[in-house]
């Protein structure tokens, strides 16, 4: 840890000691008798200012440490906490301003501390990102004051450290966590009667209640004498690859929270279900970012996946779907579910439609297509004006030509979705589910 110096400054001390000194300069003129102590004033705080100028150069910077989450969830406060030491031999006056990034909101900052020889103290403060990424923290910048209080020294101490401000998951997490107690219909999660097309036989058993005759095992009925069942499973080792649009679109925001942050939540949701399923998750990006994620399924596969996407920020380039789905298909020789996440305008929909055709040769292919909620908000909105009336109609009309571009899609084999961002975690995994149950892939 080096300790580098930025300059000295007086304080106010010093300040209101000069101003003193001057007004008994200019009081000679009607005290003549402060002629002969001015000067030797003088020399007496020139004398005391220069000592205690070397006495603050004399002092040791404390040592400092930090303690910082390894990933901080992003729009949230995270705690920060600093350790700082005086290794010298004198009272420690001193201010600390740790070095954040300068678009964080910080809590706690800068902090006074006074500090005995040899003694330690502990101090807390709260930084929170709106931004995904990883964002270095250089050191902490310190101010410290001279024994007599007539200076005050700005040091900088090299501290290097990097912040990794990953999605926020706290909704997500509580996705898992009903998940795992397969209570994914408290989430909206639809949980559709399995008819056997497409799943695993897993076992039999006795017919319930509910149970259709196409579950009837009449062979087992036959030489048990009571009505049995076949029981059936998902069937699993299948292939879940993401294509996400990472371009201009996904930079609009709803509720100031970016549509991509949206995208990457519903991502990482639907991932995880994918894979306690026992399906491959991939992900590949484009419009400007090319990640590539190969399928896996091990269980280390979110977590590796979180790597993979945490500090994805959408770019100013326009996307181009047709050219990353010709990538797809080199990278994906064998068949799966491909869910297309993107937002797009008219201008796109026809590279869309022609980038989930030619998808839909091998894959079985969702198009999740996001708009903005201002539209639905527009819609609600009354007509009190010829301008207010030309603006519905125009909101009318594209979202009807959205809709013949859904329509269009659907025409051509490709299951298209048309939903609002805080829509899209529930609305796929309940996508995927269907089309686990129903077989199709």
């Amino acid at each position: 840890m080096r300790a580098g110096g930025k300059g000295l400054i007086p304080t106010g001390r010093a300040t209101s000691a000069l101003a003193i000194w001057t007004g008994l300069g200019v009081a000679m003129a009607w005290l003549p008798v402060l002629e002969t102590v001015w000067p030797f004033i003088g020399l007496a705080l020139l004398v005391l200012a220069g000592g205690d100028l070397l006495l603050l150069r004399a002092i040791p910077s404390p040592s400092v440490s930090r303690r910082v989450g390894r990933a901080l969830p992003q729009g949230v406060w995270s705690p920060v906490r600093l350790q700082v030491e005086n290794s010298g031999k004198a009272v420690l006056r001193l201010r600390l301003h740790d070095l954040h990034p300068s678009d964080f909101a910080v809590q706690g900052l800068p902090r006074d501390l006074r500090l005995e020889p040899s003694a330690r103290a502990t101090l807390e403060y709260r930084l929170r990102s709106h931004r995904r990424g990883d964002f270095p923290m250089p050191g902490c910048d310190l101010a410290i004051w001279s024994p007599l209080g007539l200076w005050r020294q700005r040091r900088t101490l090299a501290l290097p450290d990097r912040l990794r401000v990953f999605p926020n998951f706290s909704e997500i997490s509580r996705y898992t966590l009903l998940a795992t107690h397969d209570q994914l219909a408290q989430l909206g999660v639809r949980r559709l009667q399995r008819r056997g097309v497409g799943a695993e036989f897993h076992q039999l058993r006795e017919y319930r209640q509910g149970d259709s005759l196409r579950q009837v095992d009449w062979k087992a009925t036959s030489r048990m004498r009571k009505l049995i069942s076949r029981e059936y499973e998902d069937a699993r080792d299948q292939r879940l690859v993401f294509l996400l649009d990472c371009g201009r679109r996904m930079r609009h925001q709803d509720a100031g929270r970016g549509h991509l942050d949206e995208a990457l939540n519903a991502l990482l949701l639907l991932a995880y279900v994918a894979v306690r399923q026992g399906d491959a998750v991939g992900l590949m990006t484009y419009g400007g970012v090319r990640r590539w994620f190969a399928p896996r399924k091990e269980p280390s596969t979110i977590n590796r996946l979180l790597e993979a996407v945490y500090d994805l920020q959408p770019t100013l380039e326009a996307s181009d779907p047709h050219s990353a789905a010709r990538e797809l298909l080199q990278a994906v020789p064998r068949r799966a579910l491909v869910v297309i996440v993107t937002n797009s305008r008219d201008e796109d929909q026809g590279e869309l439609e022609q980038a989930a055709a030619l998808l839909r040769r091998r894959h079985l292919v969702v198009v999740a297509d996001l708009r903005e909620s201002v539209l639905d908000r527009s819609l609600e909105r009354p007509i009190r004006d010829l301008k207010d009336a030309l603006q519905f109609h125009s909101v009318q009309d594209w979202l009807g030509e959205r809709a013949r571009h859904q329509e269009r899609l659907r025409h051509i084999g490709v299951q298209a979705l048309d939903l609002l961002p805080s829509q899209l975690p529930i609305a796929l995994v309940n996508r995927y589910l269907a089309i686990k149950r129903s077989g199709a892939l």
